[in-house]
Order: C-alpha cells, then structure tokens, then sequence
C-alpha cells in the first residue's frame, strides 16, 4: 500500500496480530521489503508488523538524490503519523540500521527498543574508494553488473551454492532497484558518523550481525555493543550480511527471545 508522507509515496505492508505491539522493519541498501519475509512466520502471531520499501527502493518513491540518514530517518517518522502509529519496536539491518541509530538518538520517544543488524556506526575513509566505485558503476553500467559482487557479501559460498528460492528473490529485488535510489542512498550512507554519539542511547538494543560479514563485520558490531549500555550482542555463524535470509531460525530465535522480555 502507498501512503505519503515527507512529501513522498512511501509504499508499506501491515501484518500479522491487528492488536499486537508494532514492529518496524527497514531493509538494506539494494534491497526492500521483501527481505524481510523470513520473519513473517515466526514473528506476525504475536506482533503487528510494519514493513516498508525506503526511498529509492521497492515501489516507493525515487525522488532526486543525494539522500542523508536524517532524511530517511524522517520518512519513518511521517510514516508512522500518517498510519497513526505511536511508539514501536524497530529493526534495521545494515542501512536499516543506520536508519535505527538515527531514530534512537533523535526520536526515542517513539520507540520501544531498537536491534541492529548487521551494521556500522561510521563509514571509515578507507572505504570511500569502494563506495565510489559502486556508484560509478551503477551510473555506468546499471544494477547487472553489481549484483553478483553484492550477492557475495552478503551471502557465504555455501549458501550461495545451495541456491533457495529465497536467493532468487533477494537477487531479482537488487536488479529492480532504481540507480537513482542506490546512488542517493549510498551518498547518504557514505557520511554515516554516529558512533560517538551512541552512548546516549538508554533503549533496550540487540545487536545481531553474520559471523562472516565481510562489510559490516564482527568488529563493527562490537563497537557499537560496548557504547550502547546493556546491550546484548548476538553472533551468528556460517552467516554474511543479510543474516535474517541466510539464517532465518538462528535470527529468529535471537530475536524472539529479545522481544518477548519487553
């Protein structure tokens, strides 16, 4: 469904439990809301879960880059009011994350926890050449030729090799993505610098990354559990960045056990 809200078309999906507590998914660079899908399951019995395709991505809007995190983290905010929906529990994975770290340092009166997957505080110098190379090739050569590369961070060989149906579907989303909103939303997460901005964070927060993530590594989410107090730091193995696909039961249960004490 469309709704607008910051002066776009923001396309969303509700589900599961009409009266449940309100789980906010957004999804990574490249991606949308179908990625999400392997916690459709385990998830919508007992929560109300709120999906949604951000800006560049999916069948929301593709306005003119460049995009910052504030903007994006915005159109969350104007969607909930436009859904007439107050406070929820978010979870983001990779630029999804930083969407979260943004709402939780700046609109934390509208959430009930936060979990972070698979995901950085800050986008170090050394790897502004590679961003710039993806955006350069997107620009020149369009979405085919970054695929396969993306598909192998964010997927071990394994996984790869064994090919479900779920992989098909993350590989067509990527294809679909528009330039516009990839490029736009790589220039936002190329300024991406909150980490020392972290420890006035006071939610309860799960960090959850893939024990082989070659982008947002072990290390990345380690720096943000030491700065968010009482963190929980969940590692899962034989798993690249988009963990929730590549590990669904693991991710789940991680998840499911966080949320249930709050």
């Amino acid at each position: 469904m469309l709704v607008k809200a910051n002066n776009i078309q923001i396309n969303y999906e509700l589900s599961g439990r009409k009266d449940g507590p309100v789980v906010v998914f957004s999804h990574s660079l490249g991606s949308s809301l179908v990625m999400w899908h392997p916690q459709l399951e385990a998830l919508e019995p007992r929560y109300r879960l709120l999906r949604y395709d951000t800006r560049g991505h999916g069948k929301s809007d593709t306005p003119k880059g460049p995009y910052t995190l504030e903007m994006m983290g915005e159109d969350v905010i104007a969607l909930l009011d436009a859904l007439g929906i107050g406070k929820v529990h978010f979870i983001g994975l990779s630029m999804g994350g930083m969407i979260g770290q943004f709402l939780a340092i700046n609109h934390p009166n509208r959430l009930h926890c936060l979990v972070l997957c698979d995901t950085s505080s800050i986008f170090l110098p050394e790897g502004q050449p590679a961003i710039q190379e993806r955006i350069d090739t997107a620009r020149s050569k369009g979405m085919e030729a970054l695929t396969e590369p993306t598909m192998e961070r964010w997927f071990t060989q394994s996984f790869l090799t064994k090919n479900p149906p779920g992989l098909e579907i993350i590989r067509k989303q990527f294809l679909a993505t528009p330039v516009e909103g990839y490029v736009g939303c790589s220039e936002a997460i190329r300024k991406l610098n909150y980490l020392n901005r972290l420890s006035g964070i006071n939610l309860p927060t799960l960090i959850i990354v893939g024990e082989e993530d070659p982008g947002t590594p072990v290390s990345a989410a380690e720096a943000i559990h030491e700065r968010i107090r009482n963190s929980k730091l969940v590692i899962i193995p034989s798993a690249r960045h988009l963990s929730n696909v590549e590990k669904p039961e693991v991710f789940n249960s991680a998840l499911m056990d966080f949320l249930k004490d709050l």
